[in-house]
């Protein structure tokens, strides 16, 4: 076999896998929202199903009642059941928060870490959440300024708070503070009631946390017990809930790998060796089905990658 054509086997297989690569940076960026749009949808019905369960009946006028009329008695969220809306109008996100901080959870929009109280309630309620990816909830984190809104709506009612003032090295006032990815004093308790949020920064990177705080300015909630799992989930995992990947989904992203590579060589030799399927129509079948095994590959290796940006 002449060189050239060595070089040139070389040349294609690196243009198709460049190819591959660009495809999978575009599921990652778009693609992933799309599994998180449904979700939320998901969620938010499941959300407005149990808030009107719970929601006692309300004041004259029709007026929506405060946290102190809500029963006490509300059920303990289980790990991914929704536990509230959180909105943050200064940057335009408004998304369903769902109990744990999995990565699988995370998947479908901010989650809350069970270790600390549920929003609305004394102490510090903490959230995490994506910056450029599954929906990108807390992408313009870094947009929020010293006394902005912030409204979390819970199964106890709806709760206001107020991003606080935070100074950096050069001296000026920002409504964020960024930490090292294993700094676990943001989710420590705090006197009065403490919003956190949190998500990785800067973004497309893993290197540091940027983290949001916000003061109740609302009335508090009466505390309700702690799950019966927070003891298991409190781990350096669920501290820093952003790194590392998901083992489990070596098998199936090699399956799936292997299966689109096999369909593709299928839809390839049917086009280029078959005399009686045209060209034209081996791809016009192919392509669809080659596409639709590329997204489910891309879904599994996306999980093995760290969840954080």
């Amino acid at each position: 076999m002449q060189w050239w054509r060595v070089v040139g086997a070389i040349g294609r297989f690196m243009i198709r896998a460049g190819v591959v690569i660009l495809l999978f940076v575009a599921y990652q960026l778009w693609g992933t929202g799309l599994s998180t749009a449904r979700a939320q949808d998901r969620l938010d019905s499941s959300f407005t199903e149990r808030l009107s369960e719970v929601a006692p009946t309300s004041g004259p006028g029709g007026s929506s009642p405060g946290p102190a009329e809500v029963p006490v008695e509300i059920p303990v969220p289980e790990l991914g059941d929704p536990i509230g809306r959180l909105q943050l109008p200064t940057i335009d996100s408004d998304h369903i928060v769902v109990q744990g901080v999995d990565l699988s959870l995370l998947r479908d929009g901010p989650g809350h870490f069970p270790q600390t109280v549920m929003p609305g309630q004394p102490g510090n309620a903490a959230i995490a959440g994506h910056r450029t990816t599954y929906g990108a909830p807390f992408n313009r984190l870094d947009e929020l300024q010293p006394g902005d809104p912030v409204t979390v709506t819970t199964l106890q009612g709806t709760f206001d708070y107020v991003v606080d003032p935070h100074t950096d090295a050069a001296g000026r006032t920002r409504g964020y503070v960024v930490v090292g990815p294993n700094d676990v004093g943001i989710l420590e308790p705090a006197e009065g009631s403490r919003l956190t949020l949190m998500a990785c920064h800067p973004k497309y990177s893993a290197a540091q946390r940027i983290v949001v705080t916000a003061t109740l300015s609302s009335s508090p909630a009466p505390p309700t017990p702690v799950p019966h799992y927070v003891e298991a989930v409190t781990t350096d995992a669920t501290i820093d809930p952003l790194a590392g990947g998901d083992p489990d989904a070596w098998a199936p992203a090699i399956l799936w790998s292997f299966l689109t590579v096999l369909v593709w060589f299928g839809v390839w030799y049917a086009a280029r060796r078959s005399s009686r399927i045209p060209t034209w129509a081996a791809y016009a079948v192919g392509t669809p089905i080659v596409l639709l095994l590329l997204f489910t590959t891309f879904t599994d290796v996306a999980r093995l990658l760290p969840a954080s940006y």
